[in-house]
């Protein structure tokens, strides 16, 4: 069953990472993804990041950036699990490294390292796309979006042996308050989702309590990691403010100063929508 709206927030702000390809049926400029637009700027959510995961989504999220100006930006990439099973990676770098000169995309991943999903027979391959990613974002002056799953010293020691973007955000940050203050540190961006909200997730919120408003993204990772109490169901951009309310809970912040931080932020890293 599909959580209700949530009270909206006053301060207008954004969902840093969504999935739109995945829970809609009728193409970037269809309805359902004006349906998902206008459903989330009813609650104070009147922007989103819509993130490739592979070639298809990302030629999705390109179309959808230029189909919804003023409301959506792209980020493409391969996904690290991908990399290290398609048959032709370089031809689907090159790919994304031809599109990431569109301006309207403005972040590059997301990409990274996953300890998870992927055996250690597939981490040289993910390594190697990693680091492509890392080049391409530099070339092409964009973000870099990074997913790291189980693999914090591999991600950080990449990121060190490269040069990291100038703009770096950790997509659904997962690690603890030790890597959140070497990430603050380094000037990195620090995305959190709903696995904030989850009750076997202390560390995640005391790691949240090292990052400055400034360093601080909320994204939904829709239709992903849908936040309590509605966790196991299905989550969309217009449950931001939930994750927000249960973030400025943690921090002692009031919710709206929080938006709006989060809006600046994300204007500042990704530019304007």
């Amino acid at each position: 069953m599909k959580p209700p709206l949530p009270e909206p927030l006053k301060n207008q702000t954004v969902d840093a990472h969504c999935h739109l390809d995945i829970f809609t049926s009728d193409g970037p400029a269809g309805g359902d993804v004006a349906a998902v637009l206008a459903e989330a700027a009813s609650v104070g959510v009147d922007r989103v990041v819509q993130v490739g995961c592979d070639v298809e989504s990302s030629r999705f999220a390109v179309e959808c950036a230029n189909a919804w100006p003023g409301k959506v930006l792209a980020a493409i990439a391969i996904h690290p699990n991908d990399a290290a099973r398609l048959e032709d990676l370089d031809t689907a770098l090159r790919i994304i490294d031809q599109m990431s000169a569109e301006p309207r995309v403005r972040a590059i991943g997301e990409t990274g390292l996953d300890h998870f999903r992927t055996a250690e027979s597939g981490r040289g391959v993910q390594e190697r796309s990693f680091r492509e990613h890392i080049a391409m974002a530099k070339r092409h002056k964009k973000a870099l979006m990074i997913h790291d799953r189980d693999a914090h010293d591999d991600v950080l020691r990449v990121l060190r042996e490269e040069g990291a973007p100038d703009e770096v955000i950790f997509h659904c940050f997962s690690g603890d308050d030790e890597m959140a203050k070497e990430c603050v540190a380094s000037g990195f961006i620090l995305s959190f989702a709903g696995t904030v909200t989850f009750s076997n997730a202390p560390r995640l919120r005391t790691a949240l309590l090292q990052v400055p408003l400034t360093q601080l993204l909320v994204e939904t990772d829709a239709p992903f990691l849908t936040p309590s109490p509605f966790r196991g169901r299905p989550n969309a951009p217009y449950l931001i403010p939930v994750t927000i309310r249960a973030i400025a809970q943690v921090r002692g912040e009031d919710p709206e100063v929080v938006a709006a931080a989060v809006s600046e932020t994300a204007t500042r890293v990704f530019g304007p929508f």
